[in-house]
């Protein structure tokens, strides 16, 4: 090859490259090249990679009117509406005449029915009125917009003239039938209904809706067949399957469903959503049918991440945490910013008792994602595995305001209100349960158990009865009745009510506890014995039953060989029940072996090296044998992972002021005690003492009075320990009377108290 050749080539080379560069420097080309990833991501149903690709493009041109109304699209898609209404607007600032974004703007604005709102919603519904007037769309939004306003006349006439301006619009009959059903004109609901279909025989929602219509009217056969309809419309589609499963749920045919749904796993076998609807199945009623299943599913869809995802949900339900954490982590490896790998994460660890490490990743996460409920409601059960309620509360609060439907949250909150006695917060959260989900049973649950304490029966009664007609194939409702039934002293429809909740689910640790306790409040310690055995006989492996079994042998019958072997088993099935290890512990020490509760919980700690209260029982069982120092180190290791827990710092501040230490830090240690545990006599107890250690008579006296009353009013009233340290501390205050009558008091209930002997030996001088 020639010098020129070689040189013509070089330059040719040369020019191609600078075209080549020139192009991808041209921002034009780069914000379109995202733009159209974003579009393609989008059209995948990959919302949070397509908001990246738009958010790009919006970094090279702030002002791509077409990026940001896509960007909140996405956004819309997200459920992330204050972001989504940012976005909207930036579009119809760039591009007035955007008026897809106007629609989308009114109909978001809206939703909140708040009056401000309104009035921004009308402004872009007077553009709409004037721009599109004769536009379908444009009539929604302002049907919309009355809706807001509790107009529905005005709602239908709107969708009456969309129809004018569209008769072969599927939607506008479908939504003028809604708010027909809204004013109770149920007859042209459903002429309605027909019409959407009729117009449109593809639209699956108004399909569906027809389905729902004749469902919601108790016209089961009709919206049985016309749910079966639209499985013919769209056989690939898993939406009409799953409205039908619904139905069927509704009707109580669990063996209908699982043999239909075995059916669509085969029919939908390519299809994600279709092939777990089994697993999804299954998990509403029987976890280990459902995690079964989903094994089954990742072995044969090991790249679905979603299989993957929802069966490391349910290892952790299963308390498989480190099948759970392998599978998770390896989401994490490959992509360590996923937000619910690492609200996973933080499953695992709470189910470790590792509340530090699940703050540490829920923190992660809401760096992620600020909204995110499920984050805000787990950082809450954080904060209350660290004994930190208040906080607690705050993460909850905050998970049912970004998402009211969140009933976990809801459960937690109404859980605290119940252990503060607070039954008014309890029914307001059970009312806002309600209006949210107006068919789900915690509510109308959570409602009649604030009405039962109020002791209003029968408002309980109905609460359990709507609760019932929500979910008839749920214990939960039974349960409930059974309760009613049972403080009224009922027993025998108590007893019945309890057997219906088994019938329903035979693995019902709450039915078999019911009647356990009703047979026990009659002193019926054999019935209550049988009817666990009879059940253990049904559901053989259930941990639960054992512990149950055990706990009446233990307290019923003082049976402790049977009781030891009874709770054995229970940690055999699940070597993760504290609650049994606590009670075999228990039932040991009773049989005056120390030394084996005690290994007992030091091999459990191996085993559940994050469980607080093991540490705490192994270090009162040194304490016992005035081992100090052993207890020390426990009290101290059970606080490493809790550093608030009450029990854990009551127990230290106490083994402290007995080993003469430091009164300070052991009165630091009893006020935190004290507000977390602030029912509890002993905390006041300790509380006390350490001011009587530092010399601070009057405010000891205060809390050794409280710690009386505390523990009158828990049944406890002849505490030696209490009324020792109130004489002593008079004494100390040169009220001789009082500290007289008080030690009196002490030796009357312990003839063996040395100490308050020597104390009134000193006063009688």
């Amino acid at each position: 090859m020639s010098r020129r050749v070689v040189v013509r080539l070089l330059l040719i080379c040369s020019l191609l490259a600078a075209v080549v560069t020139g192009c991808s420097r041209d921002p034009n080309v780069r914000k379109q090249k995202f733009f159209e990833s974003g579009e393609k991501y989008f059209a995948e149903g990959k919302y949070r990679e397509a908001a990246i690709q738009y958010s790009n493009a919006i970094q090279i041109d702030s002002r791509f009117a077409q990026a940001h109304y896509q960007l909140g699209q996405t956004y819309l898609k997200l459920s992330d509406l204050p972001r989504a209404y940012q976005e909207l607007s930036l579009a119809v600032e760039y591009a007035p005449d955007n008026y897809r974004a106007h629609t989308d703007l009114a109909n978001l604005l809206v939703t909140s029915r708040n009056t401000d709102d309104l009035k921004q919603a009308k402004t872009h519904l007077d553009i709409l009125k004037d721009k599109q007037p004769n536009n379908p769309e444009t009539h929604e939004a302002w049907a919309n917009y009355y809706t807001a306003q509790n107009n529905i006349g005005a709602a239908m006439q709107e969708m009456q003239q969309a129809i004018a301006a569209d008769p072969n619009r599927s939607e506008s009959y479908l939504l003028l039938a809604l708010f027909e059903l809204r004013s109770d004109l149920p007859d042209k609901a459903e002429e309605h209904f027909k019409k959407a279909t009729e117009v449109d025989p593809k639209a699956m929602n108004a399909q569906l809706a027809l389905g729902g219509f004749y469902q919601s009217r108790k016209r089961l056969p009709e919206a049985d067949q016309q749910f079966k309809h639209a499985i013919t419309v769209d056989p690939k589609s898993p939406a009409p399957r799953a409205a039908l499963v619904r139905l069927l749920m509704q009707e109580g045919k669990k063996d209908e469903i699982e043999s239909f749904l075995r059916q669509t796993k085969k029919d939908l076998s390519d299809n994600s959503e279709g092939y777990r609807m089994l697993g999804d199945f299954y998990a509403t009623w029987d976890v280990d049918k459902a995690t079964d299943e989903y094994a089954s599913l990742y072995s044969d869809h090991p790249k679905d991440i979603k299989v993957k995802k929802n069966y490391i949900e349910l290892l952790i339900l299963k308390n498989r945490l480190d099948e759970a954490a392998k599978l998770n982590n390896e989401i994490l490896k490959a992509s360590p910013s996923d937000i619910y790998g690492l609200i996973d994460k933080a499953q695992i660890q709470l189910g470790k008792n590792d509340a530090n490490g699940a703050v540490d990743s829920l923190h992660s996460a809401l760096r992620n994602d600020p909204d995110n409920a499920t984050a805000h409601f787990l950082l809450g059960n954080a904060f209350a595995q660290q004994h930190n309620d208040d906080q607690a509360e705050s993460e909850w609060r905050l998970a049912v305001k970004i998402r009211p439907d969140l009933s976990d949250a809801q459960r937690a909150l109404a859980a605290l209100a119940l252990r503060r006695g607070d039954l008014d917060a309890l029914l307001q959260t059970a009312q806002q349960i309600i209006s949210a989900q107006p068919y789900s049973v915690d509510g109308f649950i959570l409602k009649g158990v604030a009405d039962l304490a109020h002791q209003k029966y029968s408002d309980a009664q109905q609460d359990a009865e709507q609760a019932q007609q929500r979910a008839p194939q749920s214990p939960a409702p039974y349960v409930q009745l059974g309760n009613i039934q049972l403080i009224q002293k009922h027993y025998d429809q108590a007893v019945t009510l309890y057997q219906q909740a088994l019938d329903k689910d035979p693995s019902s640790a709450e039915g078999l506890s019911g009647i356990m306790n009703t047979y026990f409040v009659q002193k019926q310690f054999d019935k209550a014995i049988a009817a666990a055995n009879a059940q253990i006989a049904k559901s053989p492996n259930n941990a639960n039953f054992y512990d149950l079994l055990g706990t009446a042998l233990f307290n019923g019958k003082k049976d402790l060989p049977g009781a030891e072997a009874a709770l054995r088993k229970a940690i055999d099935l699940d070597k993760n029940n504290t609650d049994a290890l606590e009670k075999l512990g228990k039932v040991q020490i009773q049989e005056g072996s120390a030394d084996k509760a005690l290994a007992l919980y030091q091999q459990s700690i191996k085993d559940n090296p994050r469980d607080v209260n093991l540490y705490i029982l192994s270090g009162e069982l040194y304490e016992a044998n005035k081992d100090w120092d052993h207890a020390k180190t426990l009290y101290q290791q059970a606080l490493s992972i809790s550093p608030d827990h009450p029990l854990a710092s009551n127990n230290l501040a106490y083994v402290i002021l007995e080993q003469g230490g430091n009164v300070d830090v052991a009165m630091g240690l009893a006020q935190t005690a004290r507000r977390g545990a602030p029912e509890w006599p002993n905390a006041a107890d300790t509380l006390g003492w350490a001011y009587y250690q530092k010399g601070v008579y009057d405010s000891a006296i205060s809390q050794f009075q409280e710690a009386l009353r505390l523990a009158e009013k828990r049944g406890d009233p002849d505490n030696a320990d209490l009324h020792y340290h109130l004489g002593v501390a008079y004494q100390k205050k040169n009220n001789p009377r009082l500290a007289r009558e008080q030690l009196d008091k002490a030796v009357k209930l312990d003839p063996k108290r040395d100490d308050a002997r020597k104390a009134l030996s000193e006063l009688r001088g």
